[in-house]
C-alpha cells in the first residue's frame, strides 16, 4: 500500500505525521510525507520519503503581527483584529503550498498513491478526489468532531453543556476562509463544485470520512460520543533518529548533578522573548533547581544563564525527557504527550489555541500543577510550579502511571491498522 501524509505547519504540527509515515514503512508500506521544506530533517534521518513543499505561513515565524497573535490568543477587539490581519498575510501563502501539494499528487512524488491521509488544514480530500483513492482526516487536537462531552477547546468562552456540539461549527467554518484558494485548486485539477466540497467531515459521496485522532483518550474529559469512524489511537511519537547520540557536553552536565528541570516553548514566540528569558532564568534561579533551557524558534531569549543551565537547541524528546524531573513547556499536543509517555510531572504554560484544553487536562488528570498561562507569568509563580512539580511525589507517581498506560496505547500502531483495512 502506498500512502501519501499531506501535512503543514511547524515542528510540533509536523512531528507526528512523520511519526505515522515512518510506522507505516515499517510495516512495509510505501509512504510519503509532503511537508514544509524546512521540516526535511524530520524525515530523511529515518529513511522516509519527502516531497518537501512551500513553507509558507512558517515563514511570518518573526512577524510582529504573529507574535501579537499568540501573545493575545485572539482575545478582544484587539486580537480578533489581529488575527483578520494575519488571515490575510496567510492565504496567499498558503496558496502556495497548496499549488505545491498539487504538484506532488499530478506529476510528483505521491502519483500511485492508494490513500491519502491529510491534517485539517491541507487540501488532502480535493487530491485523493483527484487521484481517485479514499482520503483520512488526521487530527492532532479534539477540535475538529463534535461531541456532547466537552466544548470546542478552540473556543476559550465558557459555554451551556447543551452547546457543545454547536461550539465545534465556527472552528469548521474558519476552513471556509481558504474556500476560494481550494476552488481554484479544484479547477487546476479539473474537479468539479459540487455541494459539501469544504466539509473536511464528507468523502465526495456524502458519507463520513474516516478521522484518526492522534492523542490519548486518557487526557479526554468524560466519555466523547465519537462515532464509530472516528478513531483515537494516541499518540503518535517519533522516536530519535537511528544512531543519535546526545552532545557530549549535554551528556556531562546531566551526569553532573540531580535531575535537571526541563523549560521550553517550542515555536510559541511573543512579542518580547526576552522578558520571557527574565522570567524563566529569575524562576528557575529562586526554585533552587537545575534546568535544561531549550530555546525553541525564538520565544525565548536568555542573556545570562543562572549557574546550573544548560543551553539547548534540540534534543529528542523520547531520549530527554524521561532524564528530567520535570517538563515545563507551552501544552502543544505533541510534547503534553511526549512528556505524558516519559511518566514525568509537567508544569503548562499555555500561549494559544488548544494549549490551554491540554493545560487544564493534564492538571486535572493529576499528572501537572495548575497552569502558568504565558501572558501571566511571573517569576514567582513559576518558580513554585517548579519546585511543586520537580519535589511532590504526586504529581510525579500519578504521571508514572499514567505514563506506563499511554505508552501501552501504541498510537502510530492503531493507526496503521485502521489504514490497512481501509486498503
Amino acid at each position: 500500500m502506498k500512502v501519501l501524509i499531506l501535512t503543514h505547519g511547524t515542528r510540533g504540527d509536523v512531528q507526528p505525521y512523520a511519526a505515522l509515515a515512518l510506522a507505516l514503512k515499517r510495516a512495509g508500506h510505501d509512504a510519503v510525507l509532503a511537508a514544509p521544506a524546512a521540516m526535511a530533517g524530520l524525515a530523511t534521518p529515518h529513511g522516509i520519503a519527502f516531497a518537501p513543499v512551500h513553507d509558507g505561513p512558517n515563514t511570518l515565524v518573526d512577524d510582529p503581527g504573529l507574535r501579537q497573535a499568540i501573545e493575545t490568543n485572539y482575545r478582544g477587539l484587539r486580537g480578533k483584529k489581529i488575527a483578520l490581519r494575519v488571515m490575510r498575510r496567510t492565504k496567499p501563502l498558503m496558496a502556495a503550498v497548496f499549488g505545491d501539494m498539487a504538484d506532488v499528487v499530478v506529476d510528483g512524488a505521491g502519483q500511485g498513491a492508494d490513500l491519502v491521509v491529510h491534517a485539517p488544514g491541507v487540501p488532502g480530500r480535493h487530491l485523493a478526489e483527484r487521484l481517485g483513492v479514499p482520503a483520512v482526516l488526521a487530527t492532532l487536537q479534539p477540535v475538529w468532531v463534535p461531541t456532547a462531552a466537552f466544548r470546542n477547546p478552540m473556543l476559550p468562552l465558557p459555554l451551556p453543556r447543551a452547546l457543545n456540539r454547536a461550539s465545534y461549527l465556527p472552528v469548521r467554518l474558519m476552513l471556509r476562509s481558504f474556500g476560494g484558494i481550494v476552488d481554484d485548486l479544484r479547477e487546476r485539477l479539473e474537479l468539479p463544485r459540487r455541494r459539501g466540497r469544504h466539509d473536511i467531515l464528507r468523502r465526495p459521496d456524502g458519507g463520513p470520512a474516516t478521522v484518526l485522532q492522534g492523542f490519548s483518550p486518557h487526557l479526554l474529559p468524560g466519555e466523547p460520543d465519537y462515532p464509530a469512524w472516528v478513531h483515537t489511537t494516541g499518540f503518535w511519537f517519533l522516536p530519535a533518529p537511528p544512531g543519535w547520540t546526545p552532545p557530549a557536553k549535554l551528556a556531562a552536565f546531566l551526569a553532573d548533578g540531580p535531575a535537571p528541570v526541563y523549560v521550553g516553548f517550542g515555536s510559541m514566540a511573543g512579542t518580547d522573548p526576552a522578558r520571557v528569558g527574565r522570567v524563566v532564568a529569575q524562576a528557575v534561579r529562586l526554585s533552587g533547581v537545575r534546568a535544561v533551557l531549550a530555546s525553541g524558534w525564538g520565544g525565548m531569549r536568555v542573556e545570562n544563564l543562572p549557574e546550573g543551565v544548560f543551553p539547548l537547541e534540540q534534543a529528542p524528546h523520547d531520549w530527554l525527557f524521561p532524564r528530567m524531573a520535570a517538563i515545563v513547556h507551552h501544552g502543544g499536543s505533541g510534547t503534553t504527550g511526549a512528556a505524558l509517555a516519559a511518566g514525568r510531572p509537567q508544569v503548562i504554560c499555555p500561549f494559544v489555541a488548544d494549549q490551554p484544553f491540554w493545560a487544564a487536562r493534564a492538571h486535572a488528570a493529576g499528572i501537572a500543577v495548575p497552569p502558568q498561562p504565558q501572558r501571566r507569568l511571573t517569576p514567582d509563580a513559576l518558580a513554585a510550579a517548579i519546585r511543586l512539580a520537580a519535589t511532590d511525589p504526586r504529581p510525579a507517581a500519578t504521571a508514572a502511571d499514567l505514563g506506563s498506560r499511554v505508552r501501552a496505547e501504541d498510537g502510530t500502531g492503531r493507526a496503521v491498522a485502521i489504514l490497512e483495512s481501509l486498503s
